[in-house]
């Protein structure tokens, strides 16, 4: 896994910076700091300290509307033993070039430094993660690998590489500080702030989407094309050969969709690869052509009228407002 002392049990405090960026999600940071606040309880004693910082020392501007208080520029991260980059969406307009200059210049002071969902990206283009195996949130794996060859990307929940950890999103992020705690202070206190959360204790290496975040009620027949659903969106399968490879008939699949998801598995498989779509025009500036080729789709014009009919707009439309 890894050397870095961060890992090893002590009973010193440890400090971690927190760079939050605007269009950053409050899920995200609750997720990163409560599992640490939440240990100091059961311990008594204030063992993990932080401090929330943004690019201009500014409050920070979250997706839900509020501005998380900030205690100053990156500059004030620096006497912290870890600076973890916490981002979501607008990556174009937040992670400017003097940011990212400024991540490149000050990495070295960190004995650990990371990301948290687009966070990862932020590191990728300051170079901090050439060499290194990393995740991202699983809609941008396959961007980040084609833009980055020198990273190793994996699709885990969490990945630590000598002095990088890269955290898929706001459930990794506490499976990641559970992993810590557990490191510093022992399985039991790890599992008494994972009890605290009625959360469970996962390792960095377990897929991001698991089997069982599936629906418990869902039929197992229902839950299997759903994931072949999801694996093939670029390359939708037809309903025939998607039944065929989980045993049943076309009309039988039909009828577990209708009962289960009160739909058919063509409109929904079409609707997944819609609001994929929607996703890319949204959060990315692939061109329409290349979002139409990775959502499955013959041509650009085929998307647009499928998006206009499900969305009321047009990929246009939207990338412009």
């Amino acid at each position: 896994m890894t050397g870095n002392a961060i890992f090893q049990p002590s009973d010193g405090p440890l400090t971690l910076a927190l760079l939050v960026l605007p269009q950053a999600s409050i899920l995200e940071v609750a997720s990163a700091l409560d599992p640490l606040r939440n240990a100091n309880r059961h311990l008594g004693h204030e063992a993990y300290r932080w401090r929330v910082v943004s690019p201009d020392g500014a409050p920070v501007p979250l997706t839900c509307g509020i501005e998380l208080p900030s205690s100053g520029p990156l500059s004030h991260a620096v006497g912290a033993e870890a600076l973890i980059v916490v981002a979501g969406y607008r990556l174009g307009e937040v992670a400017t070039r003097p940011l990212i200059r400024d991540l490149r210049r000050i990495a070295p002071r960190f004995q650990l430094v990371g990301g948290i969902d687009a966070g990862p990206w932020v590191l990728a283009r300051a170079g901090l993660l050439d060499g290194h195996r990393a995740t991202v949130h699983w809609e941008d794996l396959e961007d980040l690998a084609a833009s980055h060859p020198d990273i190793d990307v994996v699709p885990d929940r969490f990945v630590i590489d000598r002095n990088r950890v890269t955290i898929a999103g706001a459930a990794p992020a506490t499976d990641f500080m559970l992993h810590l705690i557990r490191a510093r202070h022992g399985a039991a206190l790890a599992r008494q702030v994972a009890s605290s959360f009625l959360a469970t204790v996962r390792k960095g290496s377990e897929p991001q989407i698991a089997p069982e975040a599936q629906e418990p009620a869902l039929d197992p027949r229902v839950a299997a094309a759903l994931a072949r659903m999801e694996a093939r969106i670029d390359s939708p399968e037809p309903v025939h050969a998607m039944a065929r490879a989980i045993g049943l008939s076309p009309r039988r699949l039909e009828t577990l969709f209708r009962a289960a998801l009160g739909t058919t598995p063509a409109a929904h498989a079409l609707d997944l690869r819609l609001q994929a779509a929607r996703r890319m025009l949204t959060d990315t500036p692939h061109p329409l052509a290349e979002v139409a080729l990775r959502t499955g789709f013959s041509s650009p014009s085929t998307l647009s009228r499928a998006f206009r009919s499900r969305f009321g707009q047009t990929p246009g439309s939207l990338r412009s407002s």
